[in-house]
């Protein structure tokens, strides 16, 4: 099996895998770490994705007004 990947493709395939080690490092891990409880643990690092729901949402909102008035400004 052979996989034609593009330069696009690899590109978003190491920008996905980077930012999902970032959220790792630098949102789960102290987040659960700052707790005793195993469902304290569980929860904090359930509640995390509030805070990457969050940020993609922005994100999104951002690339959209962008794209949005891209003509305007170009």
């Amino acid at each position: 099996m052979s996989l034609d990947l593009s330069t696009t493709e690899l590109t978003i395939a190491v920008a996905a895998a980077i930012a999902a080690a970032a959220y790792v490092a630098f949102i789960v891990t102290p987040a659960v770490r700052a707790y005793g409880r195993l469902w304290e643990k569980l929860a904090a690092g359930f509640l995390t994705l509030y805070i990457v729901g969050t940020l993609l949402g922005v994100g999104a909102v951002l690339g959209l007004l962008v794209v949005w008035s891209y003509d305007t400004y170009a």
